[in-house]
């Protein structure tokens, strides 16, 4: 699995679990609605370290618990 198709699933588990929609998400994030749709239909494959920040924000947590996830145990190497 790729960074992206993980921060996509954690995205929307997140969404999930605190039962909102992701446009809510957006909302409550300070990000488009067309930048988080993007990520998570996977149009959008690499995600900065500020928009994962900014929906850390808008739900609350920190940075180290998005990503303390099984999803990214496995993750592939990706060459540029």
């Amino acid at each position: 699995m790729t960074i992206g198709t993980a921060v996509k699933f954690r995205i929307l588990n997140l969404c999930l679990e605190r039962q909102i929609t992701v446009n809510k998400l957006s909302t409550i994030c300070g990000i488009t609605q067309s930048t988080l749709n993007n990520i998570v239909s996977g149009r959008n494959k690499s995600v900065t370290v500020s928009t994962v920040k900014k929906i850390c924000d808008g739900l609350n947590i920190s940075i180290q618990e998005f990503f303390q996830d099984a999803v990214f145990e496995d993750l592939e190497q990706e060459l540029v």
